[in-house]
């Protein structure tokens, strides 16, 4: 089992940045990608951004350019610059490796225009 901590998010103005943080609680178990995806109010969770052990990223076409994402063996975070009022969701940390998938509690972020 791995748990994911989530730290960050908050109320920022457009154009503001907010970083993003989470820890997997495991020094055994070896996650192949680590990443974030976001749901806001009546809408499906996307991907945001993942990362992979290798350091092979991705990124959704709607942040590309403003938000970049860093990784080490446990933790995975989210650098957001530029941010505008349709950034705002409750963003979820994500583990996976293989049939695995874990998330986090989801911390919020919302961008006042």
């Amino acid at each position: 089992q791995v748990q994911l901590v989530e730290s960050g998010g908050g109320l920022v103005q457009a154009g503001g940045s907010l970083r993003l943080s989470c820890t997997a609680s495991t020094t055994i178990f070896s996650i192949n990608t680590m990443g974030w995806y976001r749901q806001a109010p009546g809408k499906q969770r996307e991907l945001v951004a993942d990362s992979t052990a290798g350091g092979t990223t991705n990124f959704a076409d709607f942040v590309k350019g403003r938000f970049t994402i860093s990784r080490t063996r446990t933790t995975v975070s989210l650098e957001m610059n530029g941010l505008k009022p349709e950034d705002t969701a409750v963003y979820y940390c994500n583990a996976r490796d293989g049939p695995l998938r874990f998330w986090g509690r989801g911390t919020q972020v919302t961008v006042s225009s």
